[in-house]
């Protein structure tokens, strides 16, 4: 096991008509029950920005759950793995 306990962190940023439509509540209650950390915002550009951090099953299931229940309003999704934090304690909306 790795220091960071073998967890992964993703941000992903989502496009499409993800602003107005309670993307940011809904990825926070999506979150919930999950061992997953990080924050979910919204970004100038009208697109939203999420990382997640956690074990790689648990991030995986998040982002899927995500896609899944805005299906019909994402777009174009770009993800990009980052190097884990360990300093977060909760998933959160960022404003």
């Amino acid at each position: 096991m790795t220091a960071d306990g073998g967890n992964i962190r993703q941000r992903v940023i989502y496009r499409g008509h993800v602003q107005g439509v309670c993307f940011r509540a809904t990825a926070r209650e999506l979150a919930r029950g999950r061992r997953v950390v990080g924050y979910v915002r919204n970004l100038p550009d009208e697109s939203v920005e999420l990382e997640a951090e956690g074990p790689p099953a648990e991030v995986a299931e998040l982002l899927h759950a995500i896609e899944r229940h805005f299906a019909g309003y994402i777009e174009h999704t770009d993800r990009t793995p980052l190097p884990p934090r360990g300093d977060e304690t909760r998933f959160e909306i960022r404003f």
